[in-house]
């Protein structure tokens, strides 16, 4: 895929891989770097390629390691022109630069699509525990989730201009996966999304032979409601608290200190539940979402 050029006039070609049986079956595309700063993505799409998971049994499976590449090069979030490229679907053919790549997703590959994993991680120093993300009250998402089997599952609704709310339009199941922090390669992060994309492939009877999917050591945890824990003081964070672990409400999650050795602030759990997402930075600011903790079960 080619849009457009960097100012030096380079181009900047979009790999596209396509691997199609010839036994007919579904289309799974499999994408990420929508966020250029989202590597984690990129090297689990990259993970499928190499390991030839992406060589279906039946039906086709397209990647797209890298789809904002102008951010991957630059190693930003956002496309030259400033725009979120997941805040401008479902985009323009004369609009922004960004708001041309959404329009041609939606337009020439999405059309081709019946399901749909998009990989992303958390921003700025923010690391997000393996997740999946999907909207309420839609059994097909539920039980392709369940397929998944990441080891958190988030209810959450739909962002308007976002890939995911654009695929939902048009027909197509998306599971959100969201693991990791921006610039960053994290093992364990890769290995469940690559372990998630075969038990997908797998229940669809795409997974190549050769391949075997892990069966899943726990259970799924679905949250319906969670909430931000923000710093009420700036300062250095000192951070006591692992992500994916269940914490007690007035448990001690963090300390933030001067610099100087004079105070210490305590930052305690508002409510018992999971921690889904932790603030690796080592300076905090007041205001600063330090941990995102679930509040509501989705069996409660």
């Amino acid at each position: 895929m080619e849009i457009a050029k960097l100012h030096t006039m380079t181009k900047l070609k979009i790999p596209i891989i396509v691997e199609r049986s010839k036994i007919p079956g579904p289309t799974i595309l499999l994408s990420a770097g929508l966020h250029g700063d989202e590597i984690n993505g990129v090297e689990i799409v990259r993970q499928l390629i190499v390991q030839k998971i992406n060589k279906p049994k039946t039906g086709t499976i397209i990647c797209i390691p890298v789809i904002n590449i102008f951010g991957f090069v630059n190693q930003t979030r956002e496309f030259p022109d400033g725009r979120d490229l997941n805040r401008v679907f479902p985009g323009s053919k004369t609009g922004s630069l960004a708001s041309r790549f959404a329009y041609f997703l939606l337009k020439e590959i999405i059309p081709h699509v019946d399901y749909a994993i998009d990989f992303h991680a958390g921003g700025a120093s923010r690391f997000n525990v393996a997740q999946v993300r999907i909207v309420p009250d839609n059994p097909e998402l539920k039980a392709l989730a369940d397929v998944f089997h990441a080891p958190f599952a988030l209810y959450s609704k739909n962002i308007n201009g976002s890939f995911r709310n654009s695929c939902d339009k048009l027909g197509v199941k998306m599971l959100l996966f969201e693991g990791g922090k921006s610039i960053d390669i994290n093992e364990d992060i890769t290995k469940q999304g690559v372990e998630g994309v075969k038990r997908v492939l797998q229940h669809f009877g795409m997974l190549n032979n050769r391949k075997k999917a892990a069966a899943p050591e726990t259970k799924t945890i679905y949250i319906e409601k969670s909430s931000w824990v923000r710093a009420k003081y700036s300062g250095m964070f000192h951070g006591h608290t692992l992500v994916g672990h269940f914490v007690e409400k007035g448990s001690i999650l963090a300390t933030i200190s001067d610099p100087y050795g004079k105070i210490e602030h305590k930052v305690k759990a508002p409510n018992s539940g999971y921690v889904i997402n932790v603030n690796d930075a080592p300076i905090v600011y007041q205001g600063d979402a330090i941990y995102h903790i679930s509040t509501v079960l989705a069996h409660e």
